[in-house]
């Protein structure tokens, strides 16, 4: 009986993870919000933010999770942003060290903005656990668009990430 258990979670376990590997999410098409979401840590997610502001499909552009030595003027001349959008359009996320914070991060710049839509950028391989850390501190009324920057991740990225999607669902469950 316990040896039939196991095994139905070890196949549920698995059949999961090649779900979730399979179905990677994909760019956003083109649509507008108040703004667009950016959490750091992989290629291509800033350019991307920078890409949905300019073409004017968000206002504004949130960096969350930028490292605290980062200065705009470093920021602006490392991704080429004029100092008219730095002032007008982008601002830098400090405080956040990983996805949960830069959920609390989010969650905090969009009330303070009194926005309701938002675009989150990160990578496919990620988008599902920053999505549902996200989406879980908005308030319901939010509309949050998920736009996934394409990778090519190894099988070691894949195991480990949807892992951590795994205990953020559990965890996120729990009574706090």
């Amino acid at each position: 009986m316990i040896l039939r258990f196991v095994a139905a979670l070890v196949l549920l376990y698995t059949f999961g993870f090649v779900a979730f590997s399979v179905t990677l999410p994909a760019p956003a098409k083109e649509v507008e919000t108040d703004a667009v979401i950016v959490l750091t840590g992989g290629p291509g997610r800033i350019a991307r933010g920078l890409e949905v502001v300019g073409e004017g499909q968000a206002r504004e552009l949130f960096v969350s999770g930028v490292d605290p030595e980062v200065k705009p003027g470093e920021f602006a001349a490392q991704f080429d942003v004029s100092a008219r959008t730095m002032d007008c359009c982008v601002t830098l996320g400090y405080l956040a060290v990983d996805t949960r914070s830069n959920a609390g991060e989010v969650a905090q710049w969009m009330e303070e903005k009194e926005f309701t839509s938002a675009r989150l950028v990160t990578t496919d391989w990620h988008m599902a656990r920053a999505y549902s850390e996200v989406a879980g501190v908005l308030p319901p009324e939010t509309s949050l668009i998920r736009d996934a920057v394409p990778s090519h991740p190894d099988l070691q990225t894949l195991f480990l990430e949807y892992n951590k999607l795994l205990a953020s669902e559990i965890s996120q469950g729990l009574p706090v």
